[in-house]
Parts: C-alpha cells; sequence; structure tokens
C-alpha cells in the first residue's frame, strides 16, 4: 500500500518539470528598426514597388513572386558557398566524405562483412540562399531578409534572421536614388 503514494508523488514531481515556454517563437535577431521606414519622397507606392524590383534584380535576385495589390516582392539570390562545411560532419575530416563500415561476428554461423560507401555530395557545392521580402504599403515599407547556408549534401546547416540595421539603411538609401530606367518596370 505505501508504494502507491510514493510512485504518485514521483509522477508529480517528474510532471512539475514539464512546463510551457514562457514566449511564442520569434526570428532571432530581431529585425532591425530601419527594416520598416516611411516613404519620404511621398511617391506612389505602385512607383515604389516598380522602383524596388528593379534594385532587387539589378542586385542579383531573382524575383519569386510579386503582387502589385498588396505591394508585396519577394526575391531571392543563390551564392556557392567556397570552403564552407559542417565542423560537426566527422567524415569530413576523415576522407572528404568516404566512409568505411564493417563488422565481424561469431556465433552458429561466422561471417565477416565490410563494405565502402561513397557519400552524396561529390561535384556538389555548399550554397547560401538569401532572400528578401519587401511589403510596400501606403507610405511605409517593411523589409525582411534570412539567410540559409546548405552543405555539400543539400542539408540546412544555418539559417538566421538577416534584417540588420547595414542591409536594410543601404536599401533604403538606394531606393530613395534610385531612379527606373525607361521602358522597365513590372
Amino acid at each position: 500500500m505505501k508504494s502507491i503514494p510514493i510512485s504518485l508523488t514521483c509522477l508529480l514531481a517528474l510532471a512539475g518539470c514539464q512546463v510551457t515556454p514562457d514566449r511564442l517563437p520569434q526570428a532571432e535577431p530581431a529585425p532591425s528598426a530601419a527594416c520598416y521606414f516611411s516613404n519620404s519622397a511621398e511617391r506612389d507606392s505602385q512607383e515604389v514597388l516598380r522602383q524596388s524590383v528593379a534594385l532587387l534584380t539589378e542586385s542579383g535576385f531573382e524575383l519569386n513572386s510579386t503582387d502589385a495589390a498588396l505591394g508585396l516582392v519577394s526575391a531571392s539570390r543563390t551564392q556557392a558557398l567556397r570552403g564552407y562545411y559542417d565542423p560537426y560532419d566527422n567524415a569530413y575530416g576523415y576522407g572528404r566524405g568516404i566512409r568505411a563500415f564493417g563488422g565481424f561476428g561469431i556465433g552458429g554461423g561466422g561471417g565477416i562483412g565490410i563494405g565502402m560507401g561513397f557519400g552524396g555530395g561529390l561535384q556538389q557545392q555548399p550554397v547560401e540562399v538569401e532572400r528578401v521580402s519587401l511589403l510596400i504599403h501606403d507610405d511605409h515599407i517593411r523589409i525582411s531578409r534570412d539567410i540559409r547556408r546548405f552543405d555539400h549534401l543539400g542539408d540546412m546547416r544555418e539559417s538566421y534572421s538577416a534584417s540588420n540595421d547595414d542591409f536594410c539603411q543601404r536599401f533604403q538609401t538606394a531606393l530613395e536614388q534610385y531612379r527606373v530606367p525607361a521602358g522597365r518596370g513590372l
């Protein structure tokens, strides 16, 4: 009879270890305040949209989607990462992706097995994908930027919010000074 209160006490003690998070997930680091700015030149939102698209494409971004009615632009660019590798992948330090495995067993029957595997990723480059989204709404512009890095196997290894002061201020300055060449637009 005494085992029931003890086990119930242990169960309640373990249940107390499970807690709910104190906040919802958020972008880390938080977007910079410079990524939300006003349309200081009081230009038409469609004009700002055209200028933003032209500025992004000239910077090497490819448009993923645009919605002129919402004032939304989404673009990305990909670049190869030379010399990037996963520091936690032991195979990279021991033979650059060549893995050997085997086994030996003695029992009712004996056997020896040796295998050699050449991991995927030969002739593949690690890449960095930079995504930028713009929301142009009446007199304000919001920029969101993130960077994801993929290893030679195509697995995502890093992902972070890159909506920082430097990028947003450079984009804002370039947008204020930019003039769309004749004949270009959405």
